[in-house]
């Protein structure tokens, strides 16, 4: 069996997706795809939704969402399970991933896209060193209409002020799932890459007062020890 994930390099759920299928050791190639862009190119390539990160099996089966791809790759490699076997500890690690898929992973989208609309310099970054665009200028002006439109659809700036305000909390949840060996263990589940993509995300958010000290940040950082390079600072609204 091997597999095709497509991705976008920014895309925290790509990562959650991505570092999943490494932990399976299923086979697969990873199709980067521009970010702004990518949902014209996964409906392009037949799947049905717009959304990163999206797998083809080898059978022909697409799946999208971090979600739906940890439950698959559960099903085609029992090896290295990312949900306990007894009911009552997958439960728990069911309730920690739809918590982070649902409350903590739209946090920072939101905050990016925003910032990516508004910042100049972060859309020629992510034209440079994400992209890698021969002439990141022109391919950070051209980008900017797609990026008005993501930040609009993902909300505006009273939205992201109160994500600020609730971030701490947010982030003493995913402290206490790793007090509670709900995540955070020497065998990662399906939480673990749902929750903690999120968390390794917002480390690089230099506008954001550093969460280092947190337990579930250092758990990000064995999880997911690189990113997408040094991400340049940004405003983010309430901050």
């Amino acid at each position: 069996m091997s597999a095709r994930l497509y991705v976008t390099p920014l895309s925290h759920p790509s990562h959650a997706a991505m570092r999943m299928l490494d932990y399976k050791q299923l086979p697969h190639k990873v199709i980067k795809l521009p970010s702004g862009f990518h949902p014209y190119l996964v409906r392009a390539a037949g799947f049905p939704g717009r959304t990163v990160p999206a797998l083809l099996l080898e059978d022909g089966r697409r799946i999208q969402s971090s979600m739906e791809i940890a439950r698959v790759l559960d099903e085609l490699i029992p090896e290295r399970p990312l949900f306990p076997s007894d009911p009552s500890g997958r439960l728990a690690v069911e309730q920690a991933e739809r918590w982070g898929h649902d409350e903590l992973q739209p946090v920072p989208r939101r905050m990016f896209r925003r910032a990516a609309a508004l910042d100049g310099n972060l859309r020629r970054w992510i034209a440079a060193d994400v992209v890698k665009l021969p002439a990141p200028t022109i391919g950070a002006s051209l980008s900017k209409p797609i990026a008005t439109l993501r930040s609009r659809e993902a909300g505006g700036d009273d939205l992201i002020r109160a994500d600020v305000e609730r971030l701490p909390a947010l982030l003493d949840h995913a402290d206490a799932l790793v007090a509670n060996a709900v995540i955070g263990t020497d065998r990662p589940n399906a939480a673990d890459f749902q929750i903690l993509s999120s968390v390794r995300v917002l480390l690089d958010f230099k506008a954001l007062p550093s969460a280092e000290h947190r337990p579930s940040a250092r758990a990000a950082r064995r999880l997911f020890p690189y990113y997408e390079g040094e991400m340049p600072s940004f405003p983010i609204a309430g901050t």
